[in-house]
């Protein structure tokens, strides 16, 4: 056939091979380097639409509106309980022993103080009656108590984490000096003790162990040891650890033995825990009596009376 002859001779060309692979070459090059371009432009317009339509995302819109609602707040908050420092001062002390750490701690107790109040006020005021019905001085009465409550929850809350996590502290506060004492022993220095021990200790006294590597990180940023050692101890909340503080920075002051000083110290934490654990024995039958004269002294007294009383009952008299 005369086509296929054609076809074949110019395969047989090597000038017109060459000359078509550069023809196929250039005009897939441009067919892609097009398509690149347009995919760019696609994507470059798409993200354009979700930055100009975010806010008309319900879900964005709610989120951005909440997070600037709670940004006002905080804010309002600090601005109009920042005139009594020394109270703040305390408070964000008391935060920070019952584990709390968000700098916007106080702002956020104030605010859910005063929600809290206003919220179980109202749920008294509107659902109480519902249950229990009750009109005028009664239902106002209520309405305090529940306000009253709200705004004191907040803190009850805060005073009993704060109990439970100086009771965690008490309790692994002696065996945080055995096991410094043994690092000291080692030739480990007090950094590195404290690092070591953190590690030791994180599965048996997390709230501890917290503290300790927050002292780490803050020994590592810069602050000297004397300082963190009393951060350290203020955070803890704990006669033992300002003790422990106070020592450590006496021993560094005076340039004694580190190591000698938290022997003696860990014996001495040691028979006051013995100590301890021997006033709660001693104490115990003390503590046992008013249950003992409530449940099992009536119950004897019945057990004793009980045929005395049913031979009387039935006429046997003695």
């Amino acid at each position: 056939m005369p086509a296929l002859d054609a076809f074949a001779n110019a395969f047989r060309d090597s000038q017109s091979i060459m000359l078509t692979l550069v023809v196929f070459l250039a005009a897939g090059t441009l067919a892609f380097a097009i398509m690149a371009v347009m995919r760019s432009r696609g994507s470059l317009k798409r993200r354009h639409a979700r930055i100009v339509d975010a806010p008309r995302n319900p879900r964005h819109a709610l989120r951005h509106s909440s997070a600037r609602a709670v940004a006002r707040i905080v804010d309002y908050t600090n601005k109009h309980y920042s005139g009594d420092q020394e109270a703040m001062r305390l408070l964000r002390s008391r935060l920070i022993q019952a584990g709390i750490y968000d700098p916007r701690g106080v702002a956020l107790f104030f605010a859910g103080r005063a929600a809290l109040a206003i919220v179980l006020a109202a749920a008294v005021f509107f659902v109480l009656p519902f249950l229990w019905p009750m009109e005028g001085s009664m239902l106002w009465l209520s309405v305090m108590v529940g306000g009253v409550a709200g705004y004191v929850g907040p803190s009850i809350y805060i005073d009993k984490r704060i109990k439970a996590r100086t009771q965690q502290h008490r309790s692994g506060f002696p065996d945080f000096l055995d096991l410094l004492v043994v690092c000291s022993n080692a030739g480990l220095s007090m950094e590195a003790s404290l690092e070591r021990v953190s590690r030791e200790m994180g599965e048996s006294y997390p709230s501890l162990t917290a503290n300790i590597h927050m002292t780490n990180l803050e020994i590592r940023a810069g602050r000297n040891l004397k300082d963190a050692l009393e951060r350290f101890a203020g955070r803890l909340a704990l006669d033992e650890a300002r003790a422990f503080a106070t020592l450590i920075n006496q021993s560094i002051d005076l340039g004694s033995s580190i190591t000698d000083a938290l022997r003696v110290y860990s014996d001495d934490m040691r028979h006051k825990r013995m100590s301890s654990a021997e006033e709660k024995a001693y104490a115990l039958p003390a503590k046992l009596a008013v249950p003992m004269m409530i449940c099992i002294f009536p119950v004897l007294f019945v057990v004793i009376l009980l045929p005395v009383i049913v031979k009387l009952s039935a006429g046997h008299y003695f």
